[in-house]
């Protein structure tokens, strides 16, 4: 007889801890995990012809700005460097989202590693979110620096994270699996003034 497995978030054994101090937030925070999503690591010359097509059959442009993100047909591109972005996409859209990459670039060189596996996202939102965040971030927060279709490589909490801007109110914050506990850990003790307080 096969073996089934099922998958299992990082996250799992925090979900009631995550929806608790929502709810007792009372609208000031919400923090909650978004399991699954499709991350693939894109390495390519922006200056190719690869680059050139990528909009058009992947649905995202590339962005090129340094710490700025594009969203297109269901495909986020979050610029990590030079010749480096995070393909993010739907849970379970990894192999048709690389499948449209290499359709893209041809014979281009390009290297495209699907680490979905590797990654947790968590979501603050609501008044409090930047607020929570700043107590373990050294980068600027605020809404008129770090808004929505920017992105920051950085250390949260002394775990290095991705955090995208979405929103004047919404944050999300990708992490390798293995420090996913820990940080959901921090965030919740972060949050406990605002959870107390509701405001």
């Amino acid at each position: 007889m096969a073996e089934t497995s099922t998958r299992r978030s990082p996250l799992a054994g925090h979900a009631d801890r995550l929806a608790a101090a929502t709810l007792r937030s009372a609208g000031a925070l919400r923090i909650e995990e978004q399991p699954f999503r499709t991350h693939l690591d894109l390495r390519l010359d922006p200056s190719g012809p690869g680059a050139g097509a990528f909009a058009g059959v992947v649905g995202v442009a590339l962005p090129v700005e340094p710490g700025t993100t594009a969203a297109g047909t269901g495909v986020e591109a979050l610029w990590l460097g030079p010749d480096e972005w995070l393909l993010v996409g739907p849970p379970g859209t990894d192999g048709e989202l690389a499948a449209r990459v290499h359709a893209a670039v041809g014979d281009e060189p390009v290297s495209v590693v699907d680490v979905s596996a590797q990654h947790a996202t968590l979501l603050l939102a609501g008044p409090r979110a930047r607020d929570v965040l700043a107590h373990g971030c050294s980068i600027d927060l605020h809404p008129r620096v770090f808004g929505a279709g920017h992105c920051a490589q950085t250390m949260l909490a002394r775990a290095p994270v991705v955090l995208v801007a979405d929103g004047p109110d919404a944050i999300r914050v990708i992490v390798r699996s293995s420090f996913a506990r820990y940080l959901a850990d921090w965030l919740l003790d972060a949050a406990t003034e605002h959870i107390a307080a509701g405001a």
